[in-house]
């Protein structure tokens, strides 16, 4: 059996855990923040919070010419402390939050595909954990 290759991307967040735990999990907050770039969007996202449960969100480019959905089923559910995830093409998801005050640490570790280049996939999802940290720390009206 290979071993796969593992990738772990970070931030650490200027807001409290609950709040970070909240905006990373809540449907309503992931179709704002999910996207590696600008011309990219999350038109829906859906996601039962419990072990056994699944999540899904669908990713598109803004210009309609492309689209996929990204899903998977949580294994392990600690809330305000950690997702363990089994993708839907059979990968593992990890995702710790660490309180630190009024901050909180975001490290996801995930199992490379074979598709792309591991700097491409580290690059694309350190860019989705960037979007998640300037929308959770930008004021809400």
């Amino acid at each position: 059996m290979q071993t796969k290759t593992l990738i772990t991307v970070e931030a650490l967040i200027n807001a409290p855990v609950q709040k970070v735990w909240a905006f990373f999990n809540g449907p309503e907050h992931v179709t704002k923040w999910n996207q590696a770039s600008p011309d990219w969007y999350c038109p829906k996202a859906s996601s039962e919070l419990k072990p056994g449960g699944k999540f899904s969100c669908t990713m598109a480019a803004k210009d309609g010419s492309f689209s996929f959905d990204f899903g998977g089923t949580y294994r392990e559910v600690v809330p305000e402390q950690k997702l363990s995830i089994i993708l839907e093409d059979d990968r593992k998801w990890d995702v710790h939050f660490s309180a630190k005050g009024n901050q909180t640490l975001v490290v996801e570790t995930f199992e490379a595909e074979e598709e792309n280049p591991v700097e491409m996939q580290r690059m694309g999802w350190q860019s989705i954990l960037d979007s998640f940290k300037q929308y959770t720390e930008t004021p809400k009206p």
